[in-house]
């Protein structure tokens, strides 16, 4: 038996995995990198889902993800990194807003 990409409640979120990236910087850069209509993509099917999400990260303790649940976890982070640029702005980028390649996260 071979493990999954997520686990099962969420496996129809394994199309997305790709926005499972471990770092801040990683997810912005992917969030800059992106399309609207992809981030809003991603949005739309993470979105509805987070109350389920959530409870079952809860199961777990921080330092002690299997695998499959930390890339779930990861995805949680690309939903908030990726929010704003939905909500707020309709566009990946905040234009005229500071270049957020000077941005260094403390904690990655």
């Amino acid at each position: 038996m071979t493990e999954s990409d997520l686990p099962e409640p969420f496996r129809d979120l394994e199309r997305f995995l790709a926005w499972s990236l471990p770092t801040e910087r990683e997810r912005s850069a992917k969030r800059q990198a992106s399309d609207i209509i992809a981030l809003k993509e991603f949005y739309a099917a993470m979105l509805p889902r987070m109350d389920d999400v959530l409870g079952y990260l809860s199961k777990y303790e921080l330092d002690d993800f299997p695998n499959d649940v930390e890339r779930l976890l990861h995805l949680t982070y690309a939903l908030a990194e990726i929010a704003p640029a939905v909500e707020n702005f309709d566009q990946a980028n905040v234009i005229n807003g500071y270049d957020v390649a000077r941005f260094i996260a403390v904690h990655e």
